[in-house]
Protein backbone atom coordinates (compact mmCIF):
# COMPACT_ATOMS: atom_id res chain seq x y z
CA UNK A 1 0.00 0.00 0.00
CA UNK A 2 0.94 3.57 -0.17
CA UNK A 3 1.34 5.28 3.11
CA UNK A 4 0.48 9.15 3.62
CA UNK A 5 1.78 10.38 6.47
CA UNK A 6 2.64 13.79 7.95
CA UNK A 7 5.69 14.99 7.61
CA UNK A 8 6.54 16.04 11.19
CA UNK A 9 4.87 14.46 14.08
CA UNK A 10 1.23 16.58 13.82
CA UNK A 11 -2.32 15.42 14.10
CA UNK A 12 -3.40 14.62 10.84
CA UNK A 13 -6.43 17.13 11.25
CA UNK A 14 -3.83 20.11 11.39
CA UNK A 15 -0.48 19.16 9.81
CA UNK A 16 0.40 20.68 6.62
CA UNK A 17 3.33 18.82 5.00
CA UNK A 18 2.50 15.39 4.30
CA UNK A 19 5.10 12.44 2.62
CA UNK A 20 3.89 9.65 0.40
CA UNK A 21 5.88 6.58 0.55
CA UNK A 22 5.48 2.68 0.14
CA UNK A 23 4.02 0.91 3.15
CA UNK A 24 2.62 -2.61 3.83
CA UNK A 25 4.06 -5.07 6.02
CA UNK A 26 6.24 -7.14 3.82
CA UNK A 27 7.25 -3.86 1.78
CA UNK A 28 8.71 -2.85 5.11
CA UNK A 29 10.57 -5.46 5.97
CA UNK A 30 11.84 -5.55 2.57
CA UNK A 31 12.87 -2.76 2.24
CA UNK A 32 14.90 -2.99 5.72
CA UNK A 33 16.76 -6.16 4.31
CA UNK A 34 17.50 -4.50 1.07
CA UNK A 35 19.02 -1.39 2.79
CA UNK A 36 20.71 -3.70 5.04
CA UNK A 37 22.34 -5.47 2.15
CA UNK A 38 20.33 -8.24 1.81
CA UNK A 39 18.90 -9.25 -1.97
CA UNK A 40 14.58 -8.12 -1.27
CA UNK A 41 11.94 -8.56 -4.08
CA UNK A 42 8.54 -7.55 -2.95
CA UNK A 43 5.12 -9.22 -4.75
CA UNK A 44 2.21 -7.72 -4.26
CA UNK A 45 -0.36 -6.59 -6.72
CA UNK A 46 -0.80 -2.78 -7.18
CA UNK A 47 -3.59 -0.92 -9.47
CA UNK A 48 -2.78 0.63 -12.79
CA UNK A 49 -2.52 4.41 -11.56
CA UNK A 50 -0.11 7.12 -10.17
CA UNK A 51 0.17 5.57 -6.63
CA UNK A 52 0.44 1.89 -7.81
CA UNK A 53 3.18 3.13 -10.14
CA UNK A 54 4.90 5.78 -7.12
CA UNK A 55 5.00 3.07 -5.13
CA UNK A 56 6.88 0.82 -6.95
CA UNK A 57 9.44 3.26 -8.43
CA UNK A 58 10.24 4.39 -4.49
CA UNK A 59 10.72 0.83 -3.58
CA UNK A 60 13.05 0.12 -6.31
CA UNK A 61 15.28 3.75 -5.26
CA UNK A 62 15.21 1.48 -2.04
CA UNK A 63 16.55 -1.24 -3.73
CA UNK A 64 13.94 -3.66 -3.85
CA UNK A 65 13.27 -5.40 -6.95
CA UNK A 66 9.29 -5.36 -7.91
CA UNK A 67 10.02 -6.61 -11.35
CA UNK A 68 7.23 -8.99 -10.19
CA UNK A 69 4.47 -6.94 -9.09
CA UNK A 70 1.80 -7.37 -11.48
CA UNK A 71 -0.58 -4.69 -12.44
CA UNK A 72 -4.45 -5.14 -12.00
CA UNK A 73 -6.25 -2.66 -13.85
CA UNK A 74 -9.65 -3.38 -12.73
CA UNK A 75 -8.62 -1.99 -9.37
CA UNK A 76 -6.93 0.67 -7.16
CA UNK A 77 -3.96 0.61 -5.75
CA UNK A 78 -4.42 0.34 -1.77
CA UNK A 79 -3.59 3.25 0.40
CA UNK A 80 -3.65 4.21 4.36
CA UNK A 81 -2.83 7.23 6.38
CA UNK A 82 -1.02 7.95 9.96
CA UNK A 83 -2.60 9.88 12.49
CA UNK A 84 0.39 10.62 14.44
CA UNK A 85 -0.47 8.67 17.89
CA UNK A 86 -3.66 8.33 17.06
CA UNK A 87 -3.56 5.46 15.01
CA UNK A 88 -3.83 4.46 11.41
CA UNK A 89 -7.24 4.97 9.29
CA UNK A 90 -6.92 1.88 5.81
CA UNK A 91 -8.57 2.53 2.36
CA UNK A 92 -7.79 -0.86 0.73
CA UNK A 93 -10.80 -2.62 0.47
CA UNK A 94 -11.53 -3.42 -3.05
CA UNK A 95 -7.70 -2.63 -3.50
CA UNK A 96 -5.77 -4.58 -6.20
CA UNK A 97 -4.06 -6.40 -3.29
CA UNK A 98 -7.20 -7.67 -2.07
CA UNK A 99 -7.73 -9.55 -5.31
CA UNK A 100 -4.55 -11.73 -4.97
CA UNK A 101 -4.34 -15.08 -5.45
CA UNK A 102 -2.60 -18.41 -6.14
CA UNK A 103 -1.95 -17.35 -9.87
CA UNK A 104 0.38 -14.75 -8.56
CA UNK A 105 2.95 -18.03 -8.16
CA UNK A 106 3.05 -18.21 -11.75
CA UNK A 107 4.58 -14.65 -11.70
CA UNK A 108 7.10 -15.55 -9.05
CA UNK A 109 10.52 -16.69 -8.68
CA UNK A 110 10.62 -20.67 -8.26
CA UNK A 111 10.79 -20.56 -4.13
CA UNK A 112 13.59 -23.33 -5.23
CA UNK A 113 15.90 -20.16 -5.90
CA UNK A 114 14.67 -18.18 -2.74
CA UNK A 115 16.50 -18.51 0.67
CA UNK A 116 13.92 -16.96 2.66
CA UNK A 117 9.81 -15.72 2.33
CA UNK A 118 8.72 -13.13 4.55
CA UNK A 119 4.37 -13.42 5.31
CA UNK A 120 2.13 -11.97 7.28
CA UNK A 121 -1.03 -12.54 8.91
CA UNK A 122 -2.42 -9.55 7.51
CA UNK A 123 -2.46 -11.22 3.78
CA UNK A 124 -4.83 -14.01 3.75
CA UNK A 125 -7.24 -11.68 6.35
CA UNK A 126 -8.14 -10.01 2.86
CA UNK A 127 -9.80 -12.64 1.05
CA UNK A 128 -10.73 -15.70 0.04
CA UNK A 129 -8.23 -15.50 -2.62
CA UNK A 130 -5.23 -14.37 -0.35
CA UNK A 131 -5.82 -16.90 2.07
CA UNK A 132 -5.34 -19.87 -0.97
CA UNK A 133 -2.20 -17.52 -1.98
CA UNK A 134 -0.70 -17.41 1.43
CA UNK A 135 -1.41 -21.58 1.70
CA UNK A 136 0.12 -22.34 -1.60
CA UNK A 137 3.45 -20.41 -0.84
CA UNK A 138 3.80 -22.18 2.23
CA UNK A 139 2.67 -25.29 0.11
CA UNK A 140 5.80 -24.68 -2.13
CA UNK A 141 8.19 -23.57 0.42
CA UNK A 142 7.99 -26.85 2.17
CA UNK A 143 8.16 -28.90 -0.98
CA UNK A 144 11.62 -26.97 -1.85
CA UNK A 145 13.13 -26.23 1.88
CA UNK A 146 12.72 -22.57 1.16
CA UNK A 147 12.51 -21.08 4.91
CA UNK A 148 9.69 -19.37 6.05
CA UNK A 149 9.31 -15.99 8.09
CA UNK A 150 6.15 -15.21 9.37
CA UNK A 151 4.67 -12.18 11.29
CA UNK A 152 1.57 -12.56 13.20
CA UNK A 153 0.47 -8.80 12.39
CA UNK A 154 -3.32 -9.72 14.26
CA UNK A 155 -5.74 -6.58 12.42
CA UNK A 156 -8.87 -7.87 14.14
CA UNK A 157 -11.12 -5.74 11.92
CA UNK A 158 -9.90 -8.01 9.04
CA UNK A 159 -11.14 -10.77 10.27
CA UNK A 160 -14.65 -12.49 10.53
CA UNK A 161 -15.77 -13.57 14.81
CA UNK A 162 -13.99 -16.35 15.95
CA UNK A 163 -11.74 -17.71 12.69
CA UNK A 164 -8.34 -15.20 12.97
CA UNK A 165 -7.30 -17.55 16.48
CA UNK A 166 -6.89 -20.99 15.02
CA UNK A 167 -6.35 -19.83 11.52
CA UNK A 168 -3.27 -17.75 12.74
CA UNK A 169 -1.64 -19.82 14.85
CA UNK A 170 -1.85 -22.82 12.15
CA UNK A 171 -0.54 -20.21 9.78
CA UNK A 172 2.48 -19.65 12.34
CA UNK A 173 3.21 -23.10 13.00
CA UNK A 174 4.42 -23.93 9.44
CA UNK A 175 6.92 -21.51 9.73
CA UNK A 176 10.50 -21.09 10.24
CA UNK A 177 10.68 -18.12 12.23
CA UNK A 178 7.28 -16.28 14.08
CA UNK A 179 7.31 -12.58 15.01
CA UNK A 180 4.06 -12.51 16.94
CA UNK A 181 3.58 -9.94 19.86
CA UNK A 182 2.82 -10.74 23.52
CA UNK A 183 -0.18 -8.42 23.09
CA UNK A 184 -1.52 -10.40 20.53
CA UNK A 185 -0.91 -13.97 21.79
CA UNK A 186 -2.54 -12.93 24.76
CA UNK A 187 -5.93 -11.65 22.77
CA UNK A 188 -5.58 -14.62 20.67
CA UNK A 189 -4.67 -17.32 22.24
CA UNK A 190 -4.69 -16.49 26.00
CA UNK A 191 -0.99 -16.94 25.83
CA UNK A 192 0.52 -14.48 28.97
CA UNK A 193 3.86 -14.94 28.61
CA UNK A 194 6.74 -16.42 26.32
CA UNK A 195 6.84 -19.58 26.96
CA UNK A 196 3.05 -19.89 26.88
CA UNK A 197 3.14 -18.18 23.15
CA UNK A 198 5.90 -21.37 22.58
CA UNK A 199 4.26 -24.36 23.73
CA UNK A 200 1.03 -23.29 21.70
CA UNK A 201 3.79 -23.28 18.45
CA UNK A 202 6.03 -25.89 18.86
CA UNK A 203 7.20 -26.25 15.24
CA UNK A 204 8.88 -22.89 14.48
CA UNK A 205 12.73 -23.26 14.82
CA UNK A 206 12.22 -19.89 16.25
CA UNK A 207 9.89 -17.96 17.83
CA UNK A 208 9.89 -14.00 18.41
CA UNK A 209 7.78 -12.91 21.61
CA UNK A 210 8.05 -9.21 21.15
CA UNK A 211 6.75 -6.97 24.51
CA UNK A 212 6.90 -3.25 23.40
CA UNK A 213 9.51 -1.37 25.72
CA UNK A 214 10.01 -4.68 27.72
CA UNK A 215 12.20 -6.14 24.99
CA UNK A 216 11.82 -8.91 23.05
CA UNK A 217 12.42 -12.85 23.79
CA UNK A 218 13.51 -15.46 21.64
CA UNK A 219 12.83 -19.03 21.89
CA UNK A 220 14.82 -21.49 19.64
CA UNK A 221 16.51 -24.29 18.98
CA UNK A 222 19.50 -23.65 21.16
CA UNK A 223 16.86 -22.42 24.21
CA UNK A 224 15.39 -19.15 25.67
CA UNK A 225 17.00 -15.19 25.21
CA UNK A 226 15.38 -11.72 26.66
CA UNK A 227 17.06 -8.54 25.22
CA UNK A 228 15.48 -5.92 26.90
CA UNK A 229 14.27 -2.59 24.63
CA UNK A 230 16.99 0.09 24.34
CA UNK A 231 14.83 3.62 25.04
CA UNK A 232 13.54 5.75 22.75
CA UNK A 233 11.87 8.42 22.15
CA UNK A 234 8.98 7.68 20.41
CA UNK A 235 7.44 10.14 17.38
CA UNK A 236 4.85 6.66 16.12
CA UNK A 237 5.28 3.18 16.79
CA UNK A 238 3.13 2.10 13.26
CA UNK A 239 5.60 0.32 11.45
CA UNK A 240 8.37 -0.54 14.42
CA UNK A 241 7.51 -4.25 14.15
CA UNK A 242 8.33 -4.58 10.60
CA UNK A 243 11.78 -2.75 11.08
CA UNK A 244 12.29 -5.61 13.97
CA UNK A 245 11.50 -8.39 11.84
CA UNK A 246 14.00 -6.82 8.98
CA UNK A 247 16.80 -6.33 11.30
CA UNK A 248 16.61 -9.31 12.75
CA UNK A 249 16.20 -11.51 9.92
CA UNK A 250 19.24 -9.71 7.59
CA UNK A 251 21.04 -10.99 11.01
CA UNK A 252 20.01 -14.35 10.67
CA UNK A 253 20.35 -14.48 6.79
CA UNK A 254 24.00 -13.12 8.05
CA UNK A 255 24.24 -16.39 9.50
CA UNK A 256 24.23 -14.65 13.40
CA UNK A 257 24.74 -17.40 15.41
CA UNK A 258 24.34 -15.20 18.56
CA UNK A 259 20.37 -14.71 19.68
CA UNK A 260 21.11 -12.07 21.63
CA UNK A 261 22.58 -10.17 18.78
CA UNK A 262 20.16 -10.71 16.24
CA UNK A 263 17.47 -9.69 18.62
CA UNK A 264 19.70 -6.93 19.07
CA UNK A 265 19.88 -6.04 15.45
CA UNK A 266 16.04 -6.11 15.63
CA UNK A 267 15.87 -3.06 18.16
CA UNK A 268 18.31 -1.23 16.52
CA UNK A 269 16.17 -1.23 13.48
CA UNK A 270 12.74 -0.44 15.01
CA UNK A 271 14.55 2.54 17.08
CA UNK A 272 14.99 4.15 13.78
CA UNK A 273 11.84 4.01 12.83
CA UNK A 274 10.16 4.40 16.22
CA UNK A 275 11.50 8.60 15.82
CA UNK A 276 9.56 8.95 12.31
CA UNK A 277 6.05 9.37 11.42
CA UNK A 278 7.48 7.00 8.19
CA UNK A 279 7.55 3.21 7.86
CA UNK A 280 11.23 3.90 7.05
CA UNK A 281 14.26 6.03 6.94
CA UNK A 282 14.18 8.38 3.91
CA UNK A 283 18.04 8.45 3.48
CA UNK A 284 19.01 4.28 3.89
CA UNK A 285 18.30 3.28 0.43
CA UNK A 286 20.20 0.57 -0.35
CA UNK A 287 21.94 -1.03 -3.57
CA UNK A 288 20.48 -4.83 -4.74
CA UNK A 289 23.34 -7.40 -4.07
Amino acid sequence: MVLVAPADAEALESAVDFRLDPGGAEANVASHLAALGHSAAWIGAVGDDALGRRLCAQLAARGVDVSYVPIDPEAPTGLYVKDPGAGVLYYRRGSAASRMNETLLERMPSLRDVRLVHLTGITPALSVGCQELVDAIFHDAGTFGTLVSFDVNHRPALWPPGVAPNRLRALADQAYVVFVGQDEAEALWGATSPEAVRELLPNPAYVVIKDGAVGATEIGVDGRWHEPAPSVTVVEAIGAGDAFAGGYLAALLDGEEDAAVRLRRGHERAGIVLRMTSDFPRDQHSEVR
